[in-house]
């Protein structure tokens, strides 16, 4: 019969991590409920998600973007690279994203594949749209695939895709991320438990992204952090 303490640990080790995501549910409590808002997840289908954005006058997109993480990191050419990343991403429509989550999907694509990636995600937002990122921050190592994250009552994040193969993990410092998204301005940042950071990018507005002093951004669909 095996140790009592030994099972213990083991069964401890098999829960799935659920970290509390501040910022995460800052994104919630943000949204304009009187406006009709666009929301790209780019993780795998939950129930859990569709139910918490079913509240809000919304349209949801999902693009399980964790099986072309390859493929992206592959492309040597930068029009083949662009043009993977048109093809996994909607069709830019006449409403623009409010919303893009990106859980941790940003830790597994090379520097290449992440600024093509925020490339098309800023053509396809609206100013002062924000997107969710979860950034590998304190441990040099990260499991081989992304997470499969599901929204908690809570706010906290379920991952239900914990793998024992790991990889090296880039830990992009914030520095790394405004070079490879100079669409995108670093709206808030909070290191995690489990030494993870949690960020929100905001969509910057045009003149914004040429350093013009007369950026404004547009009436958000999302309110903005003073509002």
């Amino acid at each position: 019969m095996e140790p009592l303490g030994a099972a213990t640990a083991r069964a401890e080790f098999e829960v799935p991590p659920t970290p509390h995501a501040p910022l995460f549910r800052t994104l919630i409590e943000r949204i304009d409920a009187t406006r009709r808002i666009v929301v790209l997840d780019l993780g795998a289908a939950h129930a859990k998600t569709l139910e918490l954005f079913s509240r809000f006058r919304c349209r949801i997109e999902i693009v399980d973007a964790r099986n072309e993480i390859e493929s992206l990191n592959g492309s040597a050419d930068s029009r083949d690279l662009e043009a993977a990343v048109t093809a996994l991403l909607p069709r830019v429509g006449p409403d623009p994203l409010d919303i893009a989550l990106c859980w941790d999907l940003l830790n597994y694509l090379d520097r290449r594949a992440l600024a093509a990636l925020m490339a098309a995600l800023a053509g396809r937002t609206a100013p002062g749209g924000l997107a969710h990122a979860l950034i590998v921050y304190r441990e040099s190592r990260m499991p081989a695939r992304p997470g499969d994250y599901v929204p908690l009552q809570d706010f906290r994040l379920l991952n239900l895709g914990q793998s024992l193969a790991e990889r090296a993990a880039p830990r992009y410092s914030p520095e790394d991320l405004k070079l490879c998204m100079p669409g995108f301005a670093i709206e808030r940042g909070r290191l995690l438990g489990n030494g993870m950071q949690e960020f929100l990018f905001r969509r910057k507005a045009p003149l914004e992204e040429n350093n013009d002093p007369r950026a404004r951004t547009n009436a958000p669909r999302v309110k903005s952090k003073a509002s």
